[in-house]
């Protein structure tokens, strides 16, 4: 299964098209998002143009109520920390690298990966068994417009760059 992770979109409609166009590409089935989607209106945008589950956590540049998210079917909201077992592989999920520690403890069980924003900076590294990884940032903000892809199958993960000349 292939799992689109992505953050800090801070409301860029036009890369999130682009997005979104590429993750129908490569026949991802879920989202992972790390938060700072921003607006109620950018969220239902996704949640709108990808029908599969959508696992959110808050952001620091959040605007919406965590009570309006009760009625976007797909989006699976965690607060701040979130994991999910999807495919044998323990995941989890936060925005600030500063919860990293926090998310562990709170999981209480080993985690193959974990994904943080906030940074905008793409990045990897492995610890001990566990690769912890920001996808960048969506938005184009500071650094390229990437997301990362997670093939659940061979335990692949790599960067996707979001330009206008791959839109088609």
């Amino acid at each position: 299964m292939k799992i689109a992770i992505i953050s800090d979109s801070h409301d860029n409609l036009n890369n999130l098209k682009i997005c979104l166009s590429l993750i129908k590409k490569e026949g991802v089935e879920k989202i992972i998002c790390c938060g700072d989607v921003c607006s109620l209106e950018t969220l239902k945008f996704i949640s709108t143009n990808f029908l599969g589950e959508i696992f959110l956590v808050a952001g620091n540049a959040e605007t919406y109520q965590e009570k309006e998210l009760k009625g976007i079917k797909n989006v699976s909201y965690h607060g701040l920390l979130g994991y999910t077992k999807i495919d044998n592989l323990n995941i989890g999920f936060c925005h600030k690298p500063t919860q990293l520690k926090e998310l562990q403890e709170k999981a209480k069980i080993k985690l193959d990966f974990i994904f943080y924003g906030h940074t905008h900076k793409p990045w990897l590294k492995k610890e001990l068994d566990t690769f912890l990884a920001n996808p960048g940032n969506v938005a184009g903000i500071f650094y390229q417009a990437t997301f990362a892809l997670l093939n659940t199958d061979t335990k692949n993960l790599e960067l996707k760059l979001i330009t206008a000349s791959t839109k088609n």
